[in-house]
């Protein structure tokens, strides 16, 4: 039979792969190097050149669009193709327990079981626990089931908490009472139900003669054991994937699925596809040069038959608003929606909104909502906004029980009519200091906490303080920090860092009732002028670096490339983590077409305070001929009395380490990060005296 046109579109190497035969294969797909056109080309191939009934392909990936996506092209090549099936694992662990479930006590018709609906059910088994800690439990019920791991299993690496395995066991006892399943379960009971069931499995096996698995990279240890499970001598496996972007290590993905591949299926032929069709030469020179500093990597380096293309540019900057003003002079040429601007934590957004929407400059948030419109940064508004207006009953509304403070509907609704006496229209502080009289139990214990709070907070606006010190105590004294310290813990989220940003944007104003109304003014107005934006198509787009998988640009900027930012808690220098954050830097590197900024700044905001930053480590590792250096650079680290990793204690501070050491107009400055995980710099030739050295060295 004569080969199909469609061949004539792939280089060398992504014809062989998509002409391999049985053995087991691994693609390592570069960046940009036409992975998707592969997978689905070998599907189409497999079909029409083979004789591979679709019946017979099973294909594997993790989103339902990129599986949308893959069925499209497919059908596109070789119509006769439509009955391969091709599913996101858990949509195939869903199709493969209704039909096989019978063994696991699971009928065809048994409910998924969302996040909110493992929650409701904890909370029927254990009426006492807080809210808090049953999120916690389910959040690592859900890790055990990714790591294949049962409730006599060794948890100690999930939780710490002794009654971990008593909870996690009482929930699995009651959802096979119920007969359902919840989300991990679609992978986790898959596999057991195959390693279980050896007739099953081998009919599973035998009809799907074919597996494919697209960014087999992002595997967690649960889709690893599923695929061994599926994959039997006689199967034509084929994982595509680049062990260069695995970056999701924090939601359960295991790099070393597609490290260790060749170890656990032998025999198997490795294609690297390593021409990029995406970046000009410098870029990938910078990207490919970049994370070769890695170690835990199979190797390999991209390449373009494009031309070098502009050099890209390192740019230092005084400060995180200079760096925002920077991005804004880029895009003078009205090239927004080419332009994506890309940082580490959804918290370094706040500026470059309000910078752009200062310059007239439409931008789109990816992935995440506007600053001022997080739930965390709102709350803080609301009280903040009541303080500024005590006939706010909407702000009024939104802190009377947040955080929770024993306050229920009932209890507001006496509130608010002054229990029945009053219908109140103006200042609702009388309502709430009377409240104390007519109020029982908890109720009343919340108001009168939340009347002390108020009334600290009154009496320190008119301060010499700025707005930002004010608010810091804001969000201790009201309990929103420990509130939302604890979510971050339970829910493994960053609110804590966009409360630390909301001060610094605070801190641009006094601490008086004039400076107070001026800030939620001009937020007012922002929100406002944001929404009138939304139907313009051509904007620059702001969005985290992981978000960034998988898309691409003309111009990309990198921002934020300083030491505990970006890489994040590098104070830990645990290599494994170091080397995520390479990656991470590798992947937004390569979303960039024709042009690459990266900034880094010399002083950063964090929580009100203006400290001395420095500059990434990854800085450090790019090639020199393939980029461009602007601005004053800092000066290198050096050797000192105090190097990186020495403890310290701080009579204001505690025990910290040092994190790094830099010469800055010829004096010695350290940053120490602190336990609380504060960090701070010091210039030991002045303050030296206020650190005492700890450790046997000294």
């Amino acid at each position: 039979m004569p080969e199909p046109s469609w061949l004539d579109a792939l280089n060398k190497e992504q014809k062989l792969a998509v002409q391999h035969k049985a053995d087991p294969l691994l693609i390592l797909a570069g960046a940009g190097s036409g992975k998707t056109r592969v997978v689905t080309t070998r599907i189409a191939y497999l079909v029409k050149q083979l004789g591979f009934q679709p019946y017979s392909i099973l294909a594997l990936t993790f989103t339902n669009k990129a599986a949308a996506e893959m069925r499209e092209r497919v059908a596109q090549l070789v119509p006769e193709a439509d009955g391969v099936m091709i599913r996101t694992f858990h949509s195939f662990g869903a199709w493969l327990l209704r039909r096989n479930g019978a063994p696991l006590g699971l009928k065809s018709s048994f409910t998924i079981y969302d996040d909110d609906d493992t929650l409701g059910l904890l909370k029927t088994l254990f009426e006492k626990l807080p809210r808090n800690e049953l999120k916690l439990i389910a959040r690592n019920i859900s890790r055990a089931k990714d790591d294949c791991l049962s409730p006599e299993d060794n948890l100690e690496h999930i939780s710490a908490d002794p009654e971990f395995p008593i909870y996690y066991a009482r929930y699995e006892e009651r959802l096979r009472e119920i007969g359902n399943a919840d989300f991990g379960d679609l992978i986790y009971q898959s596999k057991r139900l195959l390693e279980e069931n050896n007739a099953i499995r081998q009919r599973i096996q035998q009809r799907f003669r074919v597996v494919l698995v697209d960014e087999y990279q992002d595997s967690n240890r649960a889709q690893f054991h599923l695929l061994q499970q599926l994959v039997s001598k006689d199967t034509w496996l084929c994982v595509v994937g680049d062990d260069d972007q695995s970056i999701y290590r924090f939601r359960g993905a295991e790099v070393e699925n597609i490290l260790n591949f060749q170890d656990h299926f032998p025999s198997t032929k490795v294609i690297k596809l390593e021409e990029n069709y995406r970046s000009t030469g410098h870029i990938l020179a910078v990207a490919s040069h970049v994370v070769s500093h890695n170690e835990g990597r199979l190797g390999k380096n991209l390449w373009t038959r494009k031309e070098e293309g502009i050099k890209p540019k390192l740019v230092y900057l005084a400060d995180q608003n200079e760096e925002a003003r920077f991005c804004s002079q880029i895009l003078q040429d009205g090239n927004y929606s080419n332009t994506a601007i890309l940082y580490r934590t959804n918290a370094q957004s706040r500026i470059f909104e309000k910078i752009f929407r200062g310059n007239n400059i439409p931008y789109r948030l990816v992935g995440t909502v506007s600053f001022y419109s997080r739930e965390e940064v709102k709350d803080s508004l609301a009280y903040l906004g009541f303080l500024s207006n005590p006939a706010d009953e909407v702000a009024f509304r939104r802190i009377i029980n947040k955080p929770a403070r024993g306050i229920g509907a009932v209890s507001l609704k006496k509130i608010l009519s002054s229990n029945g006496t009053t219908i109140l229209t103006s200042d609702l502080t009388p309502a709430l200091e009377m409240a104390e009289g007519f109020l029982k139990g908890k109720a009343a214990k919340g108001v009168k906490a939340l009347n002390k709070v108020l009334s600290k907070l009154r009496a320190a606006l008119g301060s010499d303080e700025n707005l930002g010190i004010f608010l810091k105590d804001l969000v201790v004294d009201t309990g929103l920090l420990d509130h939302y310290k604890e979510q971050d813990r339970v829910e493994n989220t960053q609110r804590v860092n966009n409360l630390e940003e909301l001060v610094s944007a605070a801190s641009d104003y006094p601490a008086t009732a004039e400076g107070l109304a001026e800030f939620l003014e001009l937020i007012e107005l922002d929100q406002a002028s944001l929404a009138e934006e939304e139907t313009d198509i051509n904007r620059v787009t702001l969005i985290t670096m992981h978000n960034t998988k998988g898309l691409e640009f003309d111009r990309v900027i990198i921002s934020g490339l300083e030491e505990g930012l970006f890489p994040r808690g590098s104070q830990n220098d645990d290599e494994d983590e170091i080397e995520e954050e390479r990656r991470l830097f590798y992947v937004s590197i390569t979303r960039a077409r024709k042009e690459l900024f990266l900034t880094s700044c010399r002083r950063r905001m964090l929580y009100g305070r203006s400290d001395e930053a420095f500059p990434s480590r990854f800085l450090d590792e790019l090639p020199a001929d393939h980029i461009e250096v602007e601005g004053a650079v800092p000066t290198a680290k050096i050797e000192s009395d105090y190097p990186p990793g020495s403890r310290l204690y701080h009579e204001d501070y505690g025990v910290g380490e040092v994190v790094s050491n830099v010469e800055n107009g010829g004096h010695l400055v350290i940053m120490v990060r602190f336990e609380s995980g504060q960090s701070m710099t010091f210039l030991p030739e002045f303050n030296g005296y206020q650190l005492e050295k700890l450790g046997d060295e000294w």
